[in-house]
Parts: structure tokens; C-alpha cells; sequence
């Protein structure tokens, strides 16, 4: 948001945003590809933290969210290059390094709460301020605290920020059992973990396919890491790690976020660059709605030439379905043939979404932490906010298939983790285009 004082005789400030405005339905047909997963690249980004020297990560997305966590680093003490043509950063980490995490950086992303772990093992300390991020509902960080305790750590809370100090002679091994497979939690406590003495244990770990890209960096930076892909961890701490280069996993989110798009406008696209295997279950979810999903050459096909129909949805930890895929799902919902139940499992206030889905006419009606979606042939367009990066990736979605003129605010959160977004919509045949507006009009 810009602000900026206007001549006399008119409003004092001047809200000046940057909106997307899809001017009415359309078929998507043509080809995407998706780039490294957001939620992988900026954990890779922390994991270099834990050995000094130069490591290089490629297919690092363009995104907001990408250069707030560089400026983290480079507060740090890192030097901190990224290229956006090639996608490719380059990370030297000094032999001593810097434990605070500033507030005016981590309150903008969660994911900076992934230096918790490195710091701590790399530095003996950490301060880091408690992070935000989309508002989509609480994310303690009991978990990753309680298990760094059991580590050796001990860990206070002081004027808004989490400070972590490990005993002389640094972490320890130990036996964690996590209540919840929690992403983050697995995270820190492995990054913790590869350089403390003796084994450490994570059960019940988050399995994740961005969790297994983590464990193969740090396995080529060296590290001793048993049970990759299941929910049990093994790890023996090692002495040192050493600077890799490595590539990010395909962002499965971001391709199924197109396919989405395919079933929802009942069109054909090519997604290249997406790992099906990573999103089995809304690939099944899409052809039971009726889509045709084809394997090609470094992708996938989705195409459909029909109204699809409506199917049920019931988000859990993965291998289930993905919580950040639920917005987009109630998106297609809304314009299927039929009624769906909706099930989320994982955050709480993700259905604020629906509130401006129904701005758009769909018919969506929400008990706790269900939602019943009735779907209609076209939906009608009208001016709307996205709340978090898949709120706004579903309202977008959902003006493709709106009679008349849909205007998206807050699309900042949409940049934070789809690279190019409007850019691939209007190569697809979408009638999008990015405008800046006065907010107060």
C-alpha cells in the first residue's frame, strides 16, 4: 500500500493498491510450468545457515516472500545473491553469524521462524521474534519449543520474542514425540538436530514432500538422517555440515492450483515441471470431477470439457489432502454440478475465505469446521479481498467463471507465492490485468 498527501480540497491521504481485475468468464487453454516450491525454498534458504561457506539452491521462486528471508539472512551476516532469470540463489555464510531475528522481517512471513533451528545449532542462541504470515488461523509454536527443551535448550519468551540458549556443551539428542505432524515443528527440530550430540528421534514427523526435500540438502551437506519420506526420524548429529548446491522440489501446490483452474473454466492445460506423485489426492479429487489427467513429458495434462461435478473434501496432514488447496477446492465447488461437503481439519479461520467467495453469488454455508458448497453454473462478479495466498489464488479462480467484472484486492498475499501469476493467467487466455487503484475510491 502506498500513501501519499493530495492537493488541498481533496482526501487528505490517498490508499493507493495494486488489484487484479478479471473482466468476465473465460476457458483457460495453453501451457504453465511451475517453478520451486515456495514452502521448501525459504526452508532451504534457514537450512544453509548451518555451514559455513557458499551454497548455491536453483529453482528458488520470484517472490516477495524469497527476498524478505534474504534480507534476513544478510542481517545475519550471510551475502546473499539471487538471480530471478535463472532462479538460482547464492548463499555465503560467514564462520560467525548473527542470533536475532528482527521484528519488521519476521512478522511478515512465518516461514522465518525456520532459523530457529539453524541458529541455535550453529550459534548456541537465538533470539527470534514471534512470526506472522497469512491470517489464517493460530500456529503455536509449543511444539517446536518443547522439543528444543528436550534438547538441552532453555527457552523463554521476552518482549515479543522467543530466545532459545543451549547448554556449553551444545544440543543433545533425545526422543521427541510430536502431538500433531507439524511441518514447522519437524523443521526446526531437524535443522536442530543434525549437528547435536548423540541421536535424536522425531516422531510422528511431518512427511511432507517439502520436508523431504529439506533432509536431502542437509543429506548432501552431509548429514546423517535415517526414515526420509516416513513419519519416524532418525538423526545422528555429526561435528560439521558442508556448503551444496541443490535443487528445490516442484511446488505441488502451484500445480495443482492450475489444474484447478483447468476443471474450473473446463479447460485444457499443460502443466510442466509438476510431480504428480506429490498430489495424488487432489488429482483423484479433480477426476472424479470429471477432469482427464494425462502424464506428459516433465508434467501433466488436465483437461475437461464439461460442467464438473461437485466432490467432497477433508483436509489432513499429507499424505491427505492439502489445507492449502481448500480454498481453490471450494472455488471449483461453487460452479460443479451438486452439493459438497468441505472438512477443514488443520486452521481454523481458513473459512474466511468463503465470506468473500459469497460477495461473488456462491452459495456456501459454514458449521465450525465444515462447509456445505451448493454450485451454480456462473457465478457474478464484484469487488473482493484475498486474506492469505490461497484465498486469493481461489477468488482469482473463481472470477474466471463470473459474469461481469471481478476486482481483487490485497493481491500482495497472491505475490507472496505464485510467481507470475497474472502473466501465465493472460498466456492461458484469461481477461486479467494487474491495476493500481486509489483504496479509498
Amino acid at each position: 500500500m502506498r500513501i501519499g498527501i493530495l492537493p488541498a480540497g481533496q482526501a487528505l491521504f490517498s490508499f493507493i493498491v495494486d488489484v487484479f481485475r478479471i473482466d468476465g468468464a473465460a476457458r483457460l487453454v495453453g501451457t504453465v510450468s511451475v517453478s520451486g516450491a515456495k514452502n521448501s525454498s525459504l526452508k532451504l534458504m534457514a537450512v544453509a545457515l548451518l555451514a559455513t561457506g557458499t551454497s548455491t539452491i536453483h529453482s528458488v521462486p520470484n517472490i516477495l516472500d524469497v527476498t524478505i528471508m534474504a534480507e534476513l539472512l544478510r542481517r545475519l551476516g550471510c551475502t546473499v545473491d539471487y538471480n530471478p532469470d535463472t532462479e538460482t540463489i547464492v548463499i555465503d555464510v560467514p564462520a560467525e553469524i548473527e542470533h536475532r531475528a528482527d521484528y519488521d522481517l519476521v512478522r511478515r512471513m512465518r516461514a522465518s521462524i525456520a532459523v530457529l533451528g539453524p541458529l541455535v545449532a550453529r550459534t548456541g542462541a537465538a533470539d527470534v521474534a514471534l512470526p506472522g504470515g497469512d491470517n489464517i488461523g493460530s500456529r503455536g509454536l509449543d511444539m517446536h519449543i518443547a522439543g528444543l527443551e528436550r534438547m538441552g535448550a532453555e527457552v523463554t519468551s521476552e518482549h515479543g520474542y522467543l530466545v532459545v540458549h543451549a547448554p556449553a556443551e551444545g544440543l543433545h539428542g533425545t526422543h521427541v514425540y510430536l502431538d500433531f505432524p507439524s511441518v514447522g515443528a519437524t523443521e526446526t527440530l531437524l535443522m536442530a538436530a543434525v549437528t547435536a550430540n548423540g541421536q535424536t528421534v522425531i516422531d510422528n514427523a511431518a512427511r511432507e514432500p517439502e520436508i523431504v526435500d529439506i533432509c536431502e540438502m542437509l543429506l548432501k551437506m552431509g548429514a546423517d538422517i535415517q526414515g526420509v519420506g516416513t513419519s519416524l526420524l532418525t538423526v545422528n548429529g555429526v561435528s560439521s555440515l558442508s556448503p551444496v548446491e541443490h535443487t528445490t522440489v516442484a511446488d505441488r501446490i502451484v500445480a495443482a492450483t492450475w489444474a484447478v483452474a483447468a476443471v474450473m473454466t473446463q479447460g485444457d492445460i499443460t502443466i510442466l515441471n509438476a510431480r504428480p506423485e506429490h498430489m495424488a489426492l487432489p488429482l483423484e479429487k479433480l477426476t472424479a470431477a470429471g477432469a482427464t489427467v494425462e502424464s506428459v513429458d516433465n508434467g501433466i495434462r488436465v483437461h475437461i470439457n464439461r460442467r464438473p461435478t461437485a466432490v467432497d473434501i477433508v483436509t489432513l496432514p499429507y499424505p491427505g489432502f492439502p489445507t492449502d488447496l481448500q480454498p481453490q477446492f471450494i472455488a471449483l465447488n461453487s460452479v460443479a454440478e451438486g452439493s459438497a461437503m468441505i472438512t477443514e481439519n488443520l486452521f481454523e479461520a481458513r473459512f474466511r475465505f468463503v465470506q468473500e467467495l459469497s460477495r461473488l453469488g456462491a452459495e456456501v454455508r459454514t458449521d465450525g469446521h465444515h462447509a456445505l458448497v451448493r454450485g451454480k453454473p456462473l457465478l457474478s462478479g464484484a469487488p473482493v479481498e484475498a486474506t492469505d495466498i490461497r484465498a486469493g489464488a481461489g477468488l482469482v479462480l473463481a472470477g474466471l467463471v463470473a459474469e461481469g467484472a471481478t476486482t481483487v484486492h490485497g493481491i500482495e498475499h497472491i505475490d507472496r507465492g505464485y510467481v507470475g501469476f497474472e502473466e501465465q493467467l493472460i498466456a492461458l487466455g484469461a481477461p486479467v490485468s494487474r491495476n493500481v487503484i486509489n483504496d479509498l475510491d
